[in-house]
């Protein structure tokens, strides 16, 4: 006869079995991703300091209401006067959302913020399962949506790149590539690597096909994204980085804080 099963959840939280520190990778994901989340809400909510020169910020590309170089003019007329304003709330959510919403973020972020569970084979705080069948965690089922949503931003984003190679001069706009340029184009590769590698584009691209071999243009796109989705985890972590280093670089030299040096 088999022994009785003893659930963890019944013999205190995080108590287990197992004699490595298993709390470390958990502690570090909430240390850095409550930390991204600090800075992108301060950041998103400044309004200012997010273009310097031929520079934008990807936490407000595209600008669509703001300065005067924006797709639609200024702040508008119809926006109420005690809600503060900001370009990057009309956008961000859309780009943030696909990162909240990714399959990997959410294992990661449910152990470190929800410890649900902290890590394997750790007891919960909670006595029963909760999982993404009921609400509020079946919203996470939207997360194909937000991936049609984000994929237009890194058009959007390399057309910011574009922008970075031409500085103004006394004659017009002259070719050029800055610190600046080059940061701004990593960022895109990163955020490209990480979005083009997600596991519901993978999908759409071959996974609901049995059968591949018949149809070559499915499979090599469903080759060139399961080869990102095989680092899907260094994808994420590097364009979380790359996207806030980003506006942090272009914050600063808007500030006069550092100085942008001119490469080319």
């Amino acid at each position: 006869m088999n022994a009785p099963q003893v659930q963890l959840t019944q013999i205190g939280f995080g108590r287990t079995a197992r004699s490595d520190r298993w709390w470390v990778s958990p502690l570090i994901t909430f240390a850095v991703l409550g930390s991204f989340v600090v800075y992108t809400t301060w950041a998103a909510f400044q309004g200012e300091h997010y273009v310097y020169g031929n520079y934008l910020s990807p936490f407000y590309s595209p600008e669509l209401f703001g300065s005067e170089n924006a797709w639609f003019g200024p702040k508008p007329a119809w926006w109420p006067a005690w809600l503060v304003f900001s370009p990057a709330i009309l956008i961000l959510w859309a780009p943030g959302g696909f990162r909240l919403t990714c399959y990997y973020y959410r294992g990661a972020y449910y152990k470190a913020f929800w410890a649900d569970p902290p890590s394997c084979a750790v007891s919960e705080p909670r006595a029963h399962y909760r999982g993404e069948a009921s609400l509020p965690l079946i919203l996470m089922n939207v997360h194909r949506y937000f991936l049609y949503l984000a994929l237009p931003f890194l058009f959007i984003l390399a057309h910011d790149v574009w922008r970075a190679l031409w500085f103004p001069s006394p004659t017009g706009a002259r070719f050029g590539i800055g610190v600046g340029t080059l940061v701004l184009a990593a960022n895109t590769v990163l955020l490209a690597g990480y979005a083009l590698g997600c596991h519901s584009l993978r999908h759409w691209a071959g996974g609901a096909l049995d059968r591949l071999s018949g149809r070559p243009v499915q499979k090599a796109m469903y080759d060139c994204v399961s080869c990102l989705n095989r680092r899907h985890m260094f994808w994420a972590w590097t364009s979380l980085f790359g996207v806030a280093l980003t506006d942090l670089y272009i914050r600063l030299c808007s500030m006069g804080v550092i100085r942008d040096w001119r490469i080319l």
